[in-house]
């Protein structure tokens, strides 16, 4: 059983059942490339401390990165550096005495830095991993000490031991759970802990999946030695638990399957009917198997019937957990479609920052997970940008919805997390704004760095004003890659950004050649990152 949100921020799924790597609104980013520029040391004034980037706009051929090619207006805002005694609001630039050269005309490929073998490792073999092989090993040993009869709990509770592990990785995907665990992290952590604890505490809410995946493949297992278990003993078994047990480990094997990364990636919309229906049925059907299981007495042949014998066993009171779907709403929504390639949708109240939404045309079918915007919780609505990847999402642009389905109740995604940092810097591309965008908008502590191709044309006016009310210039850079002629040097970048802006931690939103480009360089380099995930 895996997740099926991509964390605008986790995957870039086609509905349609092909996974891309890049949404329309990002097709460009990684065609074109061209060095970056290089930005000038951290400028002092006096006894002041905080850095911030000289102002460049009067050398030969220099173009500024800071909100190039973004603003509504024709003006392009720039960034200057203030004495501490300004407090007029206006900026004096500090005008260097060498000019630097001007950028390269043509865009030119930069070769690959070479990346450290332990740091390919440390990337690979991440918490999610650690957490998967943590528990599958544990419960493999349960199962080898069962099957030696050095395990005596297991004899007489392997339906606990099915149940407890299928129900857990459930629950590592209940939004009211995850939420519990990010309010505990956030105001347990903030005020008092080392920044090695937060950064520990992100990593486990992030790669929480590894518990997920890890407990469903072991709960199958456990499942399989059941029915094994019992079809070895047919002689004296009733044929009804044999047959509910032979139908249900096919359901939650094909669930399983179903949730396999190259399924899931590739065929998004085969994993969403399979791995949750048939994910949902399989284990009802576990749930019938166990008590079935529980209530034939092998020795008399008999039923019971002590109601009040099952209603104390462990394996009944294992299938109660709460449900998110009673959150299920249809409500009203606008569409706004600045460009064919993207799909702004409105919806009403403010939320938090760091949530994700999932949407759907019907109550049942094929939810999608967009980043929610939001300027906060008093905000009168909220957005998602739904970037043209397949069929769903290309709907919303041929064929706007005047309602949807969704959850009221929002999950966390690690952005949530960034409630827990000091300072940071929140970096994404295309339409990964979606998901960083309100960590920026509703604290001033974290810096935005957005990556995209023509930005304010491809996604309007509505991104565009949010950005420019919110955050002040001197705290985000706005990279368009349209009229820069390419990407910059995303991890010299970052490097750079890091220094002045004195930052925690980054988080990361972008596609999958991006995000491991930048999350190389952020492990090479010693910058504490957390990119986007594809749960492996």
């Amino acid at each position: 059983m895996s997740p099926t949100w991509s964390d605008s921020e986790a995957t870039t799924h086609t509905p349609g059942g092909q996974n891309r790597d890049f949404d329309d609104a990002e097709k460009g980013l990684y065609h074109n490339a061209q060095s970056l520029p290089v930005l000038p040391s951290p400028a002092y004034h006096g006894d002041e401390k905080t850095p911030t980037h000289m102002h460049l706009e009067n050398r030969p051929g220099y173009v500024s990165p800071v909100h190039e090619g973004i603003t509504p207006s024709s003006s392009v805002p720039i960034l200057s550096t203030l004495s501490p005694s300004q407090s007029s609001g206006c900026l004096t630039p500090i005008k260097p005495t060498e000019p630097s050269p001007p950028p390269a005309k043509k865009p030119t490929s930069r070769p690959r830095p070479k990346i450290s073998r332990w740091v390919r490792v440390r990337f690979w073999y991440n918490t999610y991993r650690q957490f998967f092989t943590f528990i599958v090993l544990l419960n493999l040993v349960g199962i080898i000490m069962a099957a030696v009869g050095r395990f005596p709990y297991a004899v007489n509770h392997l339906g606990a031991l099915v149940l407890g592990n299928l129900l857990c990785a459930i629950l590592m995907r209940n939004e009211l759970f995850l939420r519990f665990l990010y309010m505990v992290a956030i105001y347990g952590l903030r005020s008092w802990a080392p920044l090695r604890i937060k950064l520990a505490a992100t990593s486990i809410l992030q790669h929480i999946g590894g518990i997920h995946s890890g407990c469903a493949v072991s709960g199958t297992a456990w499942l399989i030695y059941k029915v094994v278990d019992v079809a070895l003993d047919s002689s004296v078994q009733h044929e009804a638990v044999i047959a509910t047990g032979v139908i249900t480990a096919a359901f939650v094997i094909v669930s399983a399957l179903s949730a396999f990364p190259w399924v899931r990636n590739n065929h998004h919309n085969t994993f969403e009917r399979h791995h949750r229906f048939i994910g949902w049925l399989g284990l009802a059907a576990t749930w019938t198997f166990v008590i079935l299981g529980n209530t034939y007495d092998i020795r008399t042949g008999e039923w019971r019937s002590d109601t009040w014998a099952m209603l104390n066993a462990q394996e009944m009171w294992f299938a109660v957990v709460i449900i998110p779907w009673f959150t299920l709403r249809e409500v009203p929504v606008e569409v706004e479609i600045p460009s064919p390639k993207v799909a702004i949708l409105k919806f009403q109240r403010g939320m938090q920052q760091g949530l994700l939404g999932r949407i759907s045309r019907t109550s049942v079918m094929e939810y999608h997970a967009f980043g929610i915007i939001s300027e906060g919780r008093k905000a009168p609505c909220h957005y998602m940008i739904c970037g043209v990847q397949g069929d769903f999402t290309r709907g919303l642009v041929d064929d706007p919805p005047k309602t949807v389905w969704t959850r009221e109740l929002k999950f966390a995604g690690v952005g949530h997390a960034s409630a827990i940092f000091k300072r940071g810097i929140r970096v994404c591309t295309g339409t990964g704004i979606g998901a960083a965008l309100s960590t920026c908008i509703q604290s001033p502590n974290w810096f935005l760095i957005w990556i995209g191709s023509d930005q304010e044309r491809t996604f309007g006016p509505t991104i565009a004003g949010l950005i420019h009310k919110h955050i002040e210039p001197e705290r985000m850079i706005l990279w368009d890659t349209k009229k820069r002629g390419g990407r910059p040097d995303s991890v010299q970048l970052l490097k750079e950004t890091w220094d002045s802006w004195r930052a925690e931690v980054i988080f990361i939103t972008s596609n999958k050649q991006g995000n491991d480009e930048m999350m190389y360089g952020c492990l090479q380099e010693g910058m504490h990152a957390f990119g986007t995930l594809w749960d492996f």
